[in-house]
Formats: structure tokens, C-alpha cells, sequence
């Protein structure tokens, strides 16, 4: 299944990407192996309301906001859970 991503959802998957690798090779490369469930299961996350889906990263305290639209994939937050909640609900409308 396709993938796209918000533009600030983009900038927040590679800052996590970063800081991983800058803490240990390849775990990075391991944090963004958790986004092929996704891909694969779409439907299988949490609903949390408004047809926006939660999937929690096993391993990385992360959580992907997502909707579905025509096949795809639409990434809105990957957002950090020990951070402000709900910041990302300015992105959908």
C-alpha cells in the first residue's frame, strides 16, 4: 500500500530517524522498519475517532496517526508520546 506523508509528519519521522542513528547504528533503520505493519495492516490499529487510526511503535515510545483514502496510506503526526498529545488535530480538517 502506498504511503504518503504531511509535510510536518515527513520532517517528525526523519528528526526521530536521526536522533536513533546518532544514538546507535542501524536503529533508525530499526524505527522505520515498524512503519511496514502499517503498510501491511492498515485497518488493524486503534480507530480513534474521525477515521484517523493510531498505531502505537513497538520499542519507541512513537505513535503514527494515520487516515486511509483511496489505497492509501496518509501519515498526519508521528508524534512522541511523552510529548504535548493532541498537537497534531490542527493538521486534519
Amino acid at each position: 500500500m502506498k504511503v504518503e506523508f504531511l509535510e510536518a509528519a515527513q520532517a517528525e519521522l526523519e528528526l526521530a530517524f536521526e536522533w536513533y542513528e546518532i544514538q546507535q547504528n542501524n536503529l533508525g533503520l530499526q524505527f522505520l522498519h515498524e512503519f511496514d505493519a502499517i503498510t501491511a495492516y492498515p485497518k488493524s490499529y486503534t480507530l480513534i475517532g474521525n477515521e484517523i487510526r493510531r498505531c502505537l511503535i513497538k520499542r519507541f515510545p512513537y505513535g503514527v496517526l494515520y487516515g486511509l483514502d483511496e489505497g492509501k496510506v496518509i501519515v498526519i503526526a508521528v508524534a512522541h508520546l511523552h510529548r504535548k498529545p493532541d498537537y497534531w488535530m490542527e493538521r486534519i480538517g
